[in-house]
């Protein structure tokens, strides 16, 4: 299967994934790989981080009207823009003929008491929102950088618990909508992004089985960041590299670059032993994405992930639900 295919065959992709395993990152390069295709992308952030805009090279803070980030030559395009909870209630119930009604809310307080009084209604709001966007035809594929797991599941199972609470009446219809989108493979998928340490991986197979089990959010592939690679020069004694390139090391140096290379190639079997932990635990395909030896993401390496996420899509094994 390639990018292409994969991207097209639903509108809207969550991704999801334990903190600080890039799943931003991982979104804003899906996004550029979908826009490489020719795809119109648009990507919506839920919790406003900054590293998404600087990693196209957009300085000022994403807000809620969609902002441009890239196009591409194939004419596919990529923009951005953020949905939070309250934005999301606001225009709810403008839409309900409720403006003069928010107007007041807004300046008492008093929205954030109603928001909070209905467990699960911020979320289901949010995700009406990425329904209508979806339904709106404005893009090809819709990218959205969920919350942690720990959220993400309240997040994708929000509107179930609240169609049990509320038996009649807009709010459970705008539930009923949002898990009729959810749960259809051709509407909704979930990624899950992780890093191949023992940690993270346990918590994407158990988040795996929840997205299907609790959620009944089909799973797409699970995209693992930061992948430790054993290159060549790794095997190679310190001293022997040097006196091949006529440089002389200091013994104490060359023992340093030496321990170095050893945990570097340690960091590669814990990685290999983890990747092979998910493939054998997860009825997946696991697609892998290098750790680039960069201090931040910016333009030249989210299209080098961009393209090497393209690549693995089209030597993708395993077939998808």
């Amino acid at each position: 299967m390639d990018l292409t295919s994969f991207a097209s065959a639903a509108t809207v992709h969550i991704l999801i994934g334990k903190g600080g395993v890039g799943k931003t990152t991982t979104t804003a390069a899906f996004a550029t790989a979908c826009a490489t295709q020719g795809l119109r992308v648009l990507i919506i952030e839920l919790e406003n981080r900054p590293d998404l805009g600087a990693s196209f090279g957009h300085e000022e803070p994403l807000g809620y009207d969609e902002v441009h980030l890239l196009d591409h030559r194939t004419g596919g395009s990529v923009h951005a823009r953020v949905i939070s909870p309250d934005d999301a209630l606001v225009e709810y119930l403008n839409d309900h003929g409720f403006l003069r009604l928010t107007r007041r809310l807004i300046s008492t307080g008093l929205l954030d008491v109603i928001a909070g009084s209905i467990p699960g209604l911020r979320d289901v709001l949010v995700l009406g929102k990425i329904k209508q966007i979806a339904a709106d035809n404005i893009a090809d594929v819709i990218v959205v950088d969920a919350p942690a797991t720990g959220h993400a599941m309240t997040f994708l199972t929000s509107a179930a618990g609240l169609m049990d609470v509320a038996r009649s009446g807009p709010v459970r219809a705008q539930a009923a909508s949002v898990v009729e989108m959810l749960t259809d493979p051709s509407r909704c998928r979930v990624l899950l992004v992780t890093l191949a340490e023992e940690l993270p991986v346990s918590e994407a197979i158990e988040a795996a089985f929840l997205v299907e089990d609790k959620a009944g959010v089909s799973l797409g592939p699970v995209i693992v960041n930061q992948v430790d690679v054993a290159t060549p020069a790794l095997h190679l004694s310190s001293l022997d590299a040097a006196h091949d390139q006529g440089i002389t090391l200091d013994a104490e140096l060359a023992l340093a670059l030496d321990a170095a290379a050893a945990f570097q190639l340690q960091r590669v079997s814990i990685a290999r032993e983890q990747l092979d932990r998910l493939r054998h635990e997860l009825p997946l395909p696991v697609l892998e994405l290098p750790r680039l030896l960069s201090p931040a993401i910016g333009s030249d390496e989210r299209e080098v992930l961009a393209r090497v996420l393209t690549e693995e899509f089209e030597t993708m094994e395993g077939l998808l639900p």
